[in-house]
């Protein structure tokens, strides 16, 4: 099993910054990816981003491109998402997703996701 804990969300005015972590615990398979989805109430969940464990292959949704990116730290496990010039639309609860064993560079869909954390809530006020 995969325990998935998220840190980092708060409340930022417009054109600021934040930077969630995902810490990883339990055991992960060697080749799998991590992603970044999030969420409004009402709304379907929606990618943010994503990253290939083993070879560090960045995917990332049209809407954050230029303005997120996803790192990990592989020696610890955790997954970040550095997050800058935030908008009012970027408002929303964030949620860290780890894949199973996972062998390609392909961008993950989202039936590859098999755990899930609880999620991390961001505001951006205008």
């Amino acid at each position: 099993q995969v325990q998935l804990v998220e840190s980092g969300g708060g409340l930022v005015q417009a054109g600021g910054s934040l930077r969630l972590s995902c810490a990883a615990n339990g055991r992960t398979f060697s080749r799998h990816a991590m992603g970044w989805f999030r969420q409004v109430p009402g709304k379907e969940r929606e990618f943010v981003a994503a990253i290939i464990w083993s070879g560090g292959r960045t995917f990332y949704a049209d809407s954050v491109k230029g303005r997120f990116t996803i790192s990990r730290d592989y020696a610890k496990n955790t997954v970040f998402l550095q997050m800058n010039s935030l908008k009012p639309e970027d408002t929303a609860v964030y949620h860290c997703a780890c894949t199973g064993a996972y062998h390609t560079d392909l961008e993950p869909r989202g039936s590859d996701y098999n755990y899930w954390g609880q999620g991390t809530q961001v505001t951006v006020s205008s």
